[in-house]
């Protein structure tokens, strides 16, 4: 049954058109986990530097969320471990060693200054991305800052504290009858399966490593229970998995759970952990071969919102982020990096790659037929796709009409481009030639009647100092055509009948 397929080189089609929202908040680089640990959120800002300079940006709509509200975040978590959250820091730690121990805050999560403030960041990303998905504003959502998949209702875990992803998918099922969990983290998604382990409308597919490894769950038996049996996929893999057995094995069980389950809304975990080289995990992926798992969950038109998650070899989480946010808008970025504020951690190559090595590959073709065989053997009893009873949709909190201001009506727009949020909004044609985003910006090329302005004052006609001398009229009598001030110089009788006038005056 398992078929080693042949890694090509990537594709995208220029021609298929989606809308993209980047969600990105400029704090989130700010916090800071801990000397020494792995954790560094700053990984999301070198991500962003890297999309602005490689003039992504001008191919999505960009926002900056608002962060989760404490009602919001008790959608999933308990009211207690959220009071703990937002109230708990390094100063007052000693108040709450009871908590400390309930909710397993310590050396893989510790406390750190603004945890709270952060947590409800990566949350309002992923919740707003949702909402945008659900009223059909956008094809593809992107957030880098979530995708922390192992927090728990009441626990935090493997450094994660708030649980953005359950978060995200419950907006969705306000909407969306199905929803498929893919997670390419090299660390299985047990928050979020744990989440859902017992319903049928979300299905969550884990590709990991599994064995004397964190968080050590995600056997290829753990398959749901009750309602939701055989709605949980676990792939459990080994070290050194290469970009070609990697592709084999995603590629035929992501097809059969989307022609089986036929999800309307799609949430894919990117966690950057599991390329070649990362601090923390043993597989053996190259960019590209990461990057083919977001190419290929997008050749299937769903609309899809595409998370972080780990990843701790920072400089290649930056490079691989920002390749993908490529691929989700059909451009191919080129290896040369531009320049940007965090060059130099890209140092030696300074290239937009990461390769595999040559470390050996744990996974034989007998191990991964195994796994693909029991796999789609459990998939066998989801053929028929579950049905969902007809309900009046939940009304949601998100109103999206507050963003707008009277600096985006249309004539703001078109004489001094409007408000930052419209700028952020607005996406460059395929077709524009012009590279400066703030040509033509502040001046009207069209008058309102339709008529062609040939000057700044709109009226097309010579201007004077109306003081009636000769000299003067020559040096500043001008006619403004455009942006190019030409002196004429007027003949005796344009200068008499001038006098004339003013005297009649």
């Amino acid at each position: 049954m398992y078929v080693r397929l042949p890694f090509d080189e990537l594709k995208v089609d220029p021609t298929q058109k989606k809308r993209v929202a980047y969600f990105y908040d400029q704090d989130v680089g700010n916090y800071f986990y801990g000397t020494g640990h792995c954790m560094k959120p700053h990984r999301i800002r070198m991500t962003h530097s890297l999309i602005m300079n490689y003039e992504l940006y001008k191919k999505m709509e960009i926002y900056r969320a608002q962060p989760a509200t404490n009602l919001e975040l008790t959608q999933f978590h308990t009211d207690e471990y959220i009071d703990f959250i937002d109230r708990v820091t390094p100063d007052n730690l000693g108040l709450f060693e009871r908590e400390q121990i309930i909710f397993n805050v310590g050396d893989d999560c510790p406390v750190f200054d603004g945890l709270g403030e952060f947590c409800k960041i990566s949350c309002g990303g992923s919740m707003e991305a949702a909402a945008r998905m659900n009223n059909g504003s956008c094809d593809v959502a992107i957030n880098y800052a979530g995708g922390l998949h192992h927090a728990k209702k009441s626990e935090a875990s493997g450094f994660c504290y708030l649980n953005d992803i359950v978060l995200g998918i419950i907006e969705l099922l306000r909407v969306h009858p199905r929803v498929l969990y893919i997670d390419t983290d090299v660390h299985h998604g047990d928050g979020v399966e744990e989440a859902f382990y017992s319903t049928d409308r979300v299905m969550t597919c884990s590709f990991h490593k599994f064995g004397e490894f964190f968080p050590g769950t995600g056997n290829l038996n753990d398959i749901g229970l009750s309602k939701g049996k055989y709605y949980s996929v676990n792939v459990p893999l080994r070290d050194g998995i290469d970009d070609a057995s990697y592709k084999s094995i995603f590629e035929p069980i992501i097809s059969k759970v989307i022609e089986w389950y036929r999800p309307s809304a799609i949430v894919l975990q990117c966690g950057g952990d599991s390329l070649s080289g990362d601090r923390l995990g043993p597989f053996n992926l190259s960019m590209r071969g990461h990057a083919n798992c977001v190419s290929f969950v997008k050749s299937f038109d769903i609309p899809v919102m595409v998370l972080g998650g780990g990843g701790y070899t920072i400089r290649n989480v930056a490079r691989t982020w920002a390749f993908e946010t490529g691929i989700l808008n059909n451009v191919i970025l080129p290896k040369e990096l531009p320049y940007n504020g965090y060059y130099e951690y890209y140092a030696p190559t300074y290239e937009l790659d990461v390769r595999s090595s040559n470390m050996n590959n744990a996974n034989s073709e007998e191990y991964l037929d195994k796994i693909l065989t029991s796999v789609l053997a459990n998939l066998d009893n989801t053929k028929h796709t579950p049905s969902v009873q007809m309900n009046e949709v939940p009304s949601s909190s998100w109103n999206f009409d507050d963003d707008v201001n009277e600096d985006d009506e249309k004539d703001a727009i078109d004489t001094n481009g409007g408000s930052q949020y419209a700028r952020d909004k607005a996406i460059q044609p395929d077709n524009e030639f012009y590279d400066d985003d703030d040509i033509d910006r502040g001046e009207k090329n069209i008058s309102d009647n339709g008529n062609t302005n040939t000057n700044g004052n709109g009226n097309g006609v010579a201007t004077s100092n109306g003081n009636g001398s000769h000299n003067n009229l020559e040096e500043d009598t001008t006619i403004n055509n455009g942006n190019k001030s030409n002196n004429v110089t007027l003949t005796d009788d344009e200068v008499n009948e001038i006098e004339q006038l003013n005297e009649e005056d």
